[in-house]
């Protein structure tokens, strides 16, 4: 998987550019924080750029071990490969989504105990930490206001609200945000240069706009560009349902069922990407609501939708949106939406 092959080494090779700068100037300082909370959405780098500090702080050969010129890591001594694996002894990882209680937790503080095996730190990295219990939070509170001076808490969290405020104040916060499109647009090159898939750059642009600001989702929906063998833009939009997808946008306001389940069934026998084309026309059902409230300019209009028609139709796509992960055909949430949306017309 490209997500995976693909993924940064080194903290140069960290395609979020403000994250690649502050953890660089984090290690140029030379004085590791010893607890950090990496904020920000789903597939931004932050366990990946966890495992590179990891890596960073316990290299054999690099400046922490006094003979490198700087603080990247060397990718070639035993310590950075085996952080690479997941088998170095110095570097435990949890996810916090399956262990959150109290007593996972206070298994996690003994190990902190420990002196480091064979490295200089011994890290703790803790997935999706704002799922951790009150409890377990408590009882990590001690631990991270003073380890010992050979341990470092990475906590990586997706909904920084959750995590509390006792446990935020006693960590540097690292926010990686969303996906920026230039960022994103340079990692799609990156790997497109390296499996020779020879996109143009409107291409890469588009996948990159259709990503949810993650460089995950942008390298996944490469792969499944590769993987089709698309090579025209205009394949592209028809694959991720953004050709025609104003004329099914028209189709809806006309009321025209009939024609907009046609254009559906030829979408889903096409292979469209549902998910994208549900994400489209709530973008599109949102401007227009925008310009139902005088908030844009309604020159810009693209329906003759009434705007509770627009509200209703946007919660029935966002319940749609929402059953993509569990349904076994992808067409039928959206077909369920327009359906329940042409039904509540007719009463």
């Amino acid at each position: 998987m490209f997500y995976l092959k693909y993924r940064p080494r080194t903290i140069t090779q960290i395609d979020n550019t403000r994250v690649r700068d502050i953890l660089k100037k984090i290690l140029d300082s030379g004085v590791i924080p010893h607890a950090l909370l990496f904020v920000g959405s789903k597939g931004t780098g932050k366990t990946s750029s966890a495992r590179i500090l990891a890596k960073a702080i316990n290299c054999m050969e690099n400046k922490f071990a006094k003979k490198g010129t700087d603080f990247e890591p060397c990718n070639k001594c035993k310590n950075c490969l085996s952080i690479d694996v997941s088998s170095y002894t110095d570097v435990l990882e949890m996810d916090a989504a399956s262990n959150r209680g109290i007593e996972e937790v206070k298994n996690l503080i003994r190990e902190v105990a420990f002196m480091p095996m064979s490295g200089r730190y011994r890290v703790f990295i803790i997935d999706e930490a704002h799922m951790i219990t009150t409890d377990g939070f408590n009882a990590l509170l001690k631990t991270l206001e003073e380890p010992p001076k050979s341990a470092v808490f990475i906590l990586a969290t997706t909904n920084l609200e959750k995590v509390p405020a006792t446990i935020v104040s006693r960590c540097v916060k690292v926010n990686f945000g969303r996906g920026k499109n230039l960022d994103l647009i340079n990692m799609l090159k990156r790997i497109d240069q390296s499996e020779g898939l020879g996109l143009n750059e409107e291409m890469l642009s588009v996948i990159a706009s259709q990503s949810d600001y993650s460089f995950r989702d942008a390298a996944k929906l490469l792969e499944e560009v590769a993987q089709q063998k698309i090579s025209k833009v205009e394949d592209l939009e028809t694959f991720l349902g953004l050709r025609g997808r104003s004329d099914l946008m028209e189709m809806i306001s006309a009321k025209d069922q009939k024609k907009t389940f046609v254009w559906i069934s030829e979408f889903a026998e096409q292979g469209g990407n549902f998910k994208i084309l549900i994400e489209s026309l709530l973008s599109t059902l949102r401007q227009e609501l925008l310009i139902k409230k005088g908030v844009i300019d309604q020159s810009e209009a693209k329906t003759t939708l009434k705007t509770s028609e627009v509200t209703r139709l946007i919660k029935l796509l966002v319940e749609a949106y929402q059953l993509m992960r569990s349904t076994p055909i992808e067409s039928l949430p959206l077909e369920i939406a327009i359906g329940e949306f042409y039904n509540e017309l007719s009463v």
